[in-house]
């Protein structure tokens, strides 16, 4: 099933995104994040994709695989490009359409000064329209509400969305944010800008300082003056931040439910602590 049919059932999407486990001995110790969240009933779950590999040896395919025919629940495979080639996309997408995995959200990728960048794909929107004229996909893109690190202006960043969205993606992921209003505005620029398609709200919970400010850092999402008392306040605390974390993005989900969204998508780590306290916060509203 593509995820666009989830966002067109009239009813909120939930989803959760994992990354694969670095060491292939580690990826049966997954099963006991994926059996609770199995249980929270989610509409898709994304995983990660790691530059490097091929599609015979790639832990987000496997991963992938687990989620949809172990749990019976939809994946969404990360593919970056900036470090591959026609030849080896080609190799990643039919190895998905032959396991019967159509959802992707197609990515360029970071820049890694180890990993060489080759030059069939510059960019997010030139994946995209490679995928759309081979087998049936769905393609999601990437945004960010508070602009790309990289993007010269907001009108810049609209302008090279709406490339994304001619050339073929059919719902956005949003990067993390803290400030619900930003996601609002961002969302009304892109209707502006002619961009119609279902746009879902990512959401980290805080639970851990330094992770969250290397995430921050690396994405360019800004810190409102209320999260950032919670982080000053409690970053020595590792259990009330904890709890405060959880309260401050559970806030926003009850925030973002009450408006007129697509759907929440949780960026939780791989810790199913977290997924299951969420949901149980907003289990009579989603």
């Amino acid at each position: 099933m593509f995820i666009t049919d989830t966002c067109r059932k009239n009813h909120k999407s939930l989803s959760f995104e994992l990354f694969p486990p670095k060491k292939d001995s580690e990826l049966s110790s997954i099963d006991d994040t994926l059996a609770i969240l199995s249980e929270l009933n989610p509409d898709f779950i994304s995983v990660t994709f790691g530059a490097g590999g091929s599609a015979n040896n790639n832990k987000t395919i496997e991963l992938a695989k687990k989620i949809k025919y172990e749990y019976n629940i939809e994946p969404v495979v990360h593919m970056t490009c900036i470090s591959y080639d026609k030849s080896e996309i080609d190799e990643f997408a039919h190895t998905l359409s032959q396991e019967g995995i159509f959802n992707i959200l197609a990515l360029r990728g970071d820049r890694n000064p180890n990993i060489p960048e080759k030059d069939d794909f510059k960019h997010a929107s030139d994946l995209i329209s490679y995928l759309k004229v081979k087998d049936h996909f769905c393609i999601a893109g990437a945004c960010y509400p508070e602009c790309h690190p990289e993007s010269e202006n907001r009108i810049s960043e609209m302008r090279n969305l709406r490339t994304k969205v001619n050339a073929g993606a059919d719902v956005l992921f949003s990067q993390l944010f803290f400030d619900n209003n930003l996601f609002y505005s961002f969302v009304d620029d892109c209707r502006i800008a002619g961009i119609d398609v279902p746009v879902l709200p990512g959401i980290m919970p805080v639970i851990n300082a330094n992770q969250i400010r290397r995430m921050v850092t690396m994405c360019g999402a800004s810190f409102p003056s209320k999260f950032q008392k919670i982080i000053t306040k409690y970053e020595d605390n590792k259990e009330a931040l904890f709890d405060a974390g959880l309260a401050y993005a559970t806030s926003q989900i009850i925030d973002l439910l009450t408006s007129d969204i697509d759907g929440i998508h949780l960026y939780i780590m791989n810790n199913p602590v977290v997924a299951r306290r969420l949901c149980e916060s907003i289990k009579n509203i989603i």
